[in-house]
């Protein structure tokens, strides 16, 4: 799977590993990457993204993608993700609260 992130801000890390003689090898640590469909209830459709586990946990916490969205600054984001916050934004302060 790539290791490009559409969300979340993972990269691999580079480091070495030393052995009990102290011999170093290179070696490159993976952020355990997800391909997952997120659904936005605003905008009524699911994206399809590459997320490290961390960021599905948080997206669940914050209760779905549109409220997850709505917390990051957009200077934070990727330009798709950024546009996907737009639209996001744009249906929300569209819709009247039924509240």
């Amino acid at each position: 799977m790539t290791r490009k992130l559409t969300l979340g801000g993972k990269a691999p890390q580079t480091g070495y590993r030393v052995s009990h003689s102290h011999r170093r090898t290179k070696h490159a640590w993976l952020p355990n990457i997800q391909k997952r469909a997120l659904f936005s209830m605003s905008l009524g459709q699911s994206f399809s993204m590459t997320l490290p586990t961390e960021t599905i946990r948080s997206v669940d916490k914050a209760g779905g993608l549109d409220n997850y969205l709505m917390q990051l600054a957009p200077d934070t984001l990727n330009e798709p993700m950024r546009r996907l916050q737009a639209r996001i934004r744009q249906r929300v302060e569209h819709t009247p609260d039924a509240g």
